[in-house]
């Protein structure tokens, strides 16, 4: 049972760390910089971001992702944990 529990911890860890914070920090600063960039827009940047790291994302779940980043005023953690959860490996 610890061993099951240890692996279980350990690919939460990895998982945390699908993306460098110098990645998140340049795809926020690309967010912020489109000004008022439409939610479609962020979703595709969001896209972009995730399938030229090998990702694949649906483009209904992006633009949901997109509004709940940008309600966040685009926080650095919510922008992780929504790409996090958008990553499907191809």
């Amino acid at each position: 049972m610890t061993a099951m529990f240890d692996t279980m911890n350990e690919r939460a860890t990895n998982d945390k760390d699908r993306f460098t914070a110098t990645e998140l920090a340049a795809l926020r600063s690309d967010l912020l910089q489109g000004g008022m960039m439409d939610s479609y827009e962020a979703a595709q940047l969001l896209q972009v971001f995730l399938m030229g790291r090998g990702y694949g994302v649906s483009p209904k779940a992006a633009l949901d992702a997109a509004g709940r980043v940008e309600m966040a005023g685009c926080a650095l953690p919510v922008l992780q944990q929504e790409l996090e959860s958008l990553a499907m490996v191809m």
